[in-house]
């Protein structure tokens, strides 16, 4: 639904109207200036070949060293894919761990193409719903309780969430994986938002558990959508299956996408200013966004969303979404894309455009709701 609003806020700029672009998750910023050099350089050389199926060695490297220097943990560079975004990692991990037909558990509210990938390759997603009281993470009790009522052979869950921006503590990532290895469940840990963290630092699964799943990406952190260019941690024994499976349906990750990711490493500077940024927002809408009205939101821990309960307004959230595009040129996703019960009275904000744009949707929302 949310390219219903795209689509819908595309028609207003067509015609002349400024839409403040809350529905997307895509960073304003561009990638490290390092990253761009990289591709450049790369390009004046003239040819860009296949790489092996599991990357660029040297990428592969640099991405257990960053494991070492962000989490403190060993983390061979044996162990890591490279691969087309997360979108590319979720693929390869759900043809690696499941069959047709396994049932797979995900959170809800949570990102759609978890439920539509797995049921594209004849899975079948078991949504879990969350609650205020474990902070909108899924529990091991609730997993368990699932599990019992028909088998469960994985479990997907991020932190920080999308689209709650809502994170789990250490304490319950390591619960949750301690009662899914008991039960004989596969984890899958989505980390893509990692290194934008607010309330606390992110943990990583690497941490906790070798035989976890990690999928991440430099889309988010790095600012590199659309080089489509991300990673598997994968158990040892998932490696060999893994590569076979990208040989086959892709080959290799673009070259050009692998050479700038490395360099994008050397672009931590840049990108924690953008960061910066980010909490300026975050700060922006918690405290402005009570004034129009919406002062029901879960905890933005981290990303870059803020989830608003808007049932004081409308039971329909696509509805009041289309209403409210049509009305104050401020776009943004209705809760239904994510969750398709509960999020009948929730709308996701996305604050990963300038501050200057976060005042201008609160003020635009204060005199519209009010």
């Amino acid at each position: 639904m949310v390219m219903d609003v795209m689509a819908a806020a595309a028609r207003i700029e067509a015609e002349g109207g400024h839409v403040i672009h809350m529905e997307v998750g895509q960073p304003e910023a561009p990638a490290p200036r390092a990253a761009v050099a990289a591709a450049e350089a790369a390009l004046r050389q003239g040819r860009i070949d296949y790489t092996a199926a599991l990357g660029i060695p040297s990428l592969r490297a640099r991405i257990a060293r960053h494991y070492r220097e962000t989490y403190g943990c060993d983390v061979a560079a044996e162990r890591i894919v490279v691969t087309t975004g997360s979108s590319g990692a979720f693929i390869l991990a759900f043809l690696a761990m499941f069959e047709p037909g396994d049932r797979v558990a995900v959170a809800v509210p949570g990102y759609p193409p978890y439920r539509h990938i797995l049921t594209a390759l004849g899975c079948e997603p078991v949504p879990i719903e969350t609650v205020a009281e474990t902070r909108h993470a899924l529990t091991g009790e609730a997993l368990i309780a699932a599990h019992r009522k028909a088998p469960l052979k994985g479990v997907l869950v991020g932190s920080p969430a999308n689209p709650t921006g809502t994170m789990m503590s250490r304490e319950a990532l390591q619960s949750l994986i301690a009662a899914a290895r008991e039960a004989g469940i596969g984890f899958i840990s989505d980390e893509i938002y990692h290194g934008l963290d607010y309330a606390f630092p992110a943990v990583s699964a690497a941490e906790l558990a070798p035989d976890a799943l990690i999928i991440n990406s430099f889309s988010k952190y790095f600012c590199m959508t659309g080089w489509r260019i991300g990673w598997i941690v994968a158990p040892d024994v998932l490696v060999r299956p893994i590569e076979r499976l990208q040989q086959n349906l892709a080959i290799s990750v673009p070259t050009l996408s692998q050479i700038a990711a490395e360099a994008a490493f050397d672009g931590r500077e840049e990108m924690e200013a953008v960061k910066a940024s980010y909490a300026e927002n975050r700060r922006i809408l918690i405290e402005g966004l009570p004034k129009a009205g919406l002062d029901r939101f879960l905890p933005a821990d981290g990303a870059f969303y803020l989830y608003a309960d808007v049932s004081a307004f409308t039971d329909d959230s696509y509805a009041f979404a289309q209403k409210m595009l049509a009305e104050t040129h401020v776009a943004a996703t209705p809760g239904v894309d994510f969750d398709p019960v509960q999020g009948r009275s929730f709308i996701r904000f996305s604050y990963a455009r300038s501050p200057a744009d976060m005042r201008e949707a609160v003020e635009r929302l204060t005199r519209w709701l009010r």
